[in-house]
């Protein structure tokens, strides 16, 4: 081992590629990777770190590059733990192209200035009531920050090989997850590196599995359930008894979602147990999120990306009342169950969901329903962890609500089809960096990646560099 790790450093030195892991290590939350070469940087992802205050801190900490210095970015997809910085680094002084998917760009242009607004609505709202430790709060980016940034987004096919710096080249392939989520393969300095993000599962309710791996010296490959597999029971069975209790005693279900991927897999699998009768039509069902109403009509836009037939995709917007204003996200507080409210954010951060839990959460005949990881520090993990209140807008919430925790909604690979994903790469890489996931899972899925597979594997440091 000793010999083979000389030998790859000597090489690392020679052709002096790097990756500094600037977030998305430890955590599931804030990946930024920053490749060098010969004096010019490149951004795979660029995402806001989310959960801990500790870790949310870091969203204001300044990069240890200057914006202007990184030459371009590219991002596996639109989730704002991977997207959700690109207005704050363009604000602070970056100029170049950001490149995406198709449908990456497309989400994009939902989630970012929705993250601005809902920073600004928070950072208000703290004013009013004066809970935040700043005087006054304000927000990391504005919403005209986010629409600013949007016309650095330059959209690129899957399997388009293109140069976002003059002899860099990058090839995008699906990997399932959500729409436009794509794995990345960098080409540099005669170095192959390739970027998993985050993968999807091969049997997902709505989304394509991913593609095959191609062959690369370095891979990185998340492992946000790197120490888990998934239960047999799908989403839509596992549901059902959760959504009976509640049409038994009239309840309201507050659903953290996230706007892309899951509120369209919840509703997809309602609309499924209604047409099989096993809960009633009757039952109303509420998408209060502007962005995710938005990211639903996509899915008839994107119609060759995931499962769902023509049919399918236009229901999807008929099967769950779309609720946009304020007002009328007020008005569903007054209306009586049995109902269904999906609200962002799916790991109840921020935005109308907070509103939601706190009139809700007090009533035993309600229920919350958590829908697949909730990360450490955040409101999702407090609930899921049983606690008998939970602290939202300053105030102390008694958590009377049953709780349900779908086991079977995640749109990630579990450790098992992380690893069979990594199988399909024609040969070894020389290293495997496992990010994307919190200590106890990527130590988990790296000691499988060495076992099993045999191959050279580490968790990586916050802040640390390695050679590519």
């Amino acid at each position: 081992m000793a010999r083979r790790l000389f030998f790859f450093f000597a090489k690392f030195e020679t052709m002096g590629v790097s990756i500094t892991f600037l977030g998305g290590v430890d955590t599931v939350t804030g990946s930024k990777y920053l490749v060098r070469h010969e004096g010019h940087s490149l951004l795979v992802d660029c995402g806001l770190f989310q959960g801990y205050k500790q870790l949310r801190l870091r969203n204001r900490t300044p990069l240890p590059i200057a914006p202007h210095d990184i030459n371009a970015v590219v991002l596996t997809h639109a989730h704002l733990d991977h997207s959700g910085y690109l207005p704050l680094l363009a604000k602070e002084g970056f100029t170049g192209h950001v490149y995406g998917s198709t449908g990456t760009q497309d989400l994009c242009k939902i989630l970012l200035p929705d993250s601005g607004h809902i920073q600004e609505e928070d950072a208000a709202f703290a004013n009013r009531h004066g809970f935040s430790k700043h005087s006054p709060a304000l927000p990391l980016y504005t919403r005209q920050d986010a629409l600013d940034c949007l016309p650095l987004i330059r959209k690129v096919a899957w399997g388009t090989t293109f140069q976002p710096i003059k002899g860099w080249r990058v090839t995008l392939t699906p990997a399932g997850h959500i729409l436009g989520a794509s794995s990345v393969l960098l080409e540099v300095a005669g170095r192959r590196i390739l970027f998993s993000g985050d993968l999807g599962r091969p049997d997902d309710l709505l989304m394509n599995p991913p593609d095959n791996a191609p062959t690369a010296d370095t891979v990185l490959i998340e492992s946000t359930y790197g120490d888990r597999t998934h239960p047999t029971e799908n989403i839509v069975a596992e549901l059902a008894p959760a959504l009976q209790r509640l049409v038994k005693r009239r309840g309201v279900a507050v659903v953290p979602v996230f706007a892309v991927g899951r509120a369209q897999a919840l509703i997809h699998a309602i609309g499924l147990l209604k047409d099989r009768g096993e809960i009633p039509h009757s039952l109303h069902v509420y998408l209060d999120s502007p962005m995710a109403v938005h990211t639903t009509h996509l899915f008839e836009h994107h119609q060759g990306e995931h499962r769902l037939t023509p049919q399918e995709s236009w229901a999807l917007t008929h099967h769950a009342t779309m609720v946009t204003s304020p007002d009328d996200s007020r008005a569903l507080d007054a209306r009586r169950g049995p109902m269904v409210i999906l609200a962002a954010s799916g790991m109840a951060t921020g935005g109308r969901v907070l509103h939601h839990l706190a009139h809700h959460a007090g009533n035993k005949r309600n229920m919350i329903i958590l829908t697949g990881f909730q990360a450490p520090g955040t409101r999702g993990a407090i609930l899921a962890s049983g606690a008998q209140s939970v602290r939202i807008h300053g105030q102390d919430v008694a958590v009377n609500a049953e709780v349900v925790q779908l086991q079977s909604a995640s749109a990630h690979a579990d450790s098992g089809q992380l690893l069979n994903w990594l199988r399909t790469m024609r040969q070894a890489p020389e290293q495997v960096y496992v990010v994307h996931g919190e200590m106890q899972a990527s130590d988990a899925l790296r000691t499988r990646i060495q076992r099993e597979l045999g191959w050279r594997a580490l968790v990586p440091e916050q802040g640390s560099t390695w050679p590519c």
